[in-house]
């Protein structure tokens, strides 16, 4: 059983619904994305989703597509990004730690290298956007296989011929992509959301996790109302990226936890 499988077991045990939150790995610089990080724990986040900086964040939007810029232009590396999941690990072993990004670094390093060193370094899952089911065996088995979740997101144009395809070796948890396009380019709407996550959740027992378009605690409430979660990224990254002190960008992202587990 992974961190991820650990926290779920939890959280359903307590009748609460999960709240993920997105940072950039290294934004605006390493020391204080890593005070970020480990304030997120206290501030009420079950799941950390760790962005890893890329040149080319083809799924991002405007403030995620900077805030990878932002972090590149500090320095940050798959090295440094893995080197704060380390760090992280000193204080809390058991917050579970979910490395998102692109293929490019991944297979670049080499994915036997890269998955023995995530796994030292206390990575619980991997979310790769551009790696479809039909290479589960570039990454997805051979994680799986080192112990590491690997989460598929499903979005509004999975249909009911596809699915299964996306749910087949998916592990830990399902990202459901509550809107087209790209992140924060719209708000997520409750009453699109239920008939679809009901939907995933008829053909699978992993719980759904919705994300995309969460930017209150009155929006993280409504769909963690009717899912398994919420995650917010977006939101959160424009605190850091308007240079908000850490304790106001925790503070914020304490407002939206409560909103979540408030459901």
């Amino acid at each position: 059983m992974t961190r991820i499988d650990a926290k779920f077991a939890e959280l359903k045990a307590q009748g609460k619904k999960a709240f993920v939150a997105y940072v950039m790995a290294g934004d605006p610089d390493f020391d204080t994305s890593l005070e970020i990080v480990k304030g997120l724990p206290g501030a009420g986040v079950d799941v950390i989703e760790l962005g890893l900086p890329f040149t080319d964040p083809m799924a991002d939007g405007p403030t995620i597509q900077l805030a990878g810029q932002r972090a590149l232009e500090a320095g940050m590396t798959l090295d440094r990004t893995l080197e704060m999941a380390r760090r992280f690990r000193e204080t809390d072993n058991t917050t579970p730690i979910v490395m998102m990004g692109y293929y490019n670094p991944i297979y670049s390093r080499g994915v036997d290298t890269f998955l023995a060193q995530a796994t030292e370094a206390g990575i619980d899952g991997l979310i790769v956007v551009d790696l479809p089911p039909e290479e589960d065996s570039e990454l997805c088995l051979p994680a799986q296989k080192a112990g590491l979740n690997f989460i598929r997101l499903a979005t509004p144009t999975t249909d009911d011929k596809r699915l299964p395809r996306v749910l087949q070796n998916t592990s830990g948890f399902v990202y459901y992509v509550s809107i087209t396009g790209i992140t924060g380019a719209a708000e997520a709407q409750s009453g699109d959301v239920g008939p679809e996550v009901a939907r995933i959740k008829s053909a699978t027992d992993l719980p759904v996790i919705v994300g995309f378009g969460i930017n209150t605690p009155e929006k993280s409430r409504a769909i963690a109302e009717i899912a398994d979660g919420a995650v917010v990224g977006s939101a959160i990254v424009s605190q850091i990226g308007a240079g908000k002190p850490v304790p106001e960008v925790l503070a914020f992202v304490r407002s939206l936890a409560d909103g979540a587990h408030s459901a």
